[in-house]
């Protein structure tokens, strides 16, 4: 194989404005960590990895000084490797802002490596390219009015989903929403619902019984991220399946979960989980425990971890970054989404992006 050197490595952040509050968090904009990866064969990869909420100072400072040591200027190894060798420089620092970073480097190095070998992300991680069923959950809130919830819904059942996710705030509110969207919905399309990490263990435990009667499909993060007893304690009487995985950094973080048997579903952040690699190694052993991974949001690049990994089971369509590419991946008529067929995964910024976002020093 032709040796070939990183040419250029450079890292920015750029700040998105989102229109207003969105999602269960009540986030207003996304610090975004731009990385481009140069090679000395002409190709280049784009990666980015993203801070919800301001904070992404520090994320991109960190990837600069990854690509500098590791990076710049150094031949081309492959991905997993690449990896391995930037989580080992944490060593004594911990994940926090170190996994952030490393998960916009390691997108853009899976993409200059699919590219240099001329094939989608999806073959380079060992997959097969194929449709992979979407869940609507973009639109939904936490103190939404059941109506406004309902025409949300329809919206998605007619785009050809077969599932949607409501937002829950632990109260009785959430069940009437509830009802009402499993009232209209159409034959065929199942309900999730995401809590955001709002219930105690006893709140929890009252919402999933009334969830229950209208056959959830599953319970989001009805605990904090870290309440790892709490959830293995919810799991055992719980009537509906439970799904976690956003907050958590790295497999080591979620190994506990798979073990204790404490949720069906793991929902793997590009950003928290640190990159493409660690998703697919979590993908891996959540498949080992027969455990579904649904990642979180991004379904025009998680189509790519979903062809190489059986265990991936959902897409999640919650529109967030989808405005800074030029070409972001759309359901088809059936509510799935499929890989592009360019080599690399395919993403590219808008040509306007970084004029219009890019945040000086």
């Amino acid at each position: 194989m032709t040796s070939v050197t990183i040419s250029k490595a450079t890292a920015e952040l750029w700040r998105y404005p989102l229109p207003g509050v969105t999602g269960g968090s009540g986030i207003t904009e996304v610090d975004v960590i731009a990385v481009s990866l140069e090679a000395s064969t002409g190709e280049t990869g784009m990666g980015f990895s993203y801070v919800l909420g301001g904070g992404g100072e520090t994320v991109a400072a960190t990837a600069v000084r990854m690509l500098e040591r590791f990076v710049d200027g150094e031949q081309q190894i492959p991905p997993a490797a690449l990896w391995q060798r930037l989580a080992g420089s944490l060593n004594r620092l911990g994940r926090g802002t170190g996994y952030v970073a490393i998960g916009a480097i390691d997108l853009a190095a899976w993409d200059l490596w699919a590219k240099c070998q001329g094939v989608t992300l999806a073959e380079a991680l060992g997959g097969v390219p194929k449709p992979i069923k979407v869940y609507g959950s973009g639109g939904f809130g936490p103190t939404q009015a059941p109506e406004e919830a309902v025409k949300q819904a329809l919206r998605y059942a007619d785009q050809g989903c077969t599932a949607v996710k409501l937002r829950f705030a632990g109260n009785a509110a959430d069940i009437d929403r509830l009802q009402a969207v499993v009232e209209a919905l159409p034959s065929g399309v199942a309900v999730m619902g995401d809590a955001n990490e709002k219930c105690d263990l006893v709140t929890a435990r009252w919402l999933a019984n009334a969830c229950a009667d209208y056959n959830l499909m599953w319970l989001e993060e009805p605990l904090p991220a870290t309440d790892i007893a709490g959830y293995a304690s919810l799991a055992q009487q719980s009537p509906v399946a439970l799904a976690t995985g956003e907050h958590h950094q790295g497999l080591v973080e979620l190994a506990p979960f798979l073990e204790a048997k404490s949720c069906a579903v793991v929902q793997p952040d590009l950003a928290m989980i640190g990159g493409i690699t660690e998703a697919m190694r979590v993908a891996t052993v959540a498949g080992h425990y027969g455990v579904g991974v649904a990642p979180h949001f991004l379904p025009a690049l998680f189509v790519h971890l979903a062809a190489a990994a059986p265990s991936v089971t959902w897409l999640e369509h919650f529109p967030l970054l989808e405005p800074l590419f030029d070409n972001p991946v759309d359901l088809d008529e059936n509510g799935t989404i499929s890989p592009p067929t360019e080599p690399g995964h395919g993403l590219r910024w808008a040509e306007d992006a970084r004029d219009r976002f890019y945040v000086e020093g």
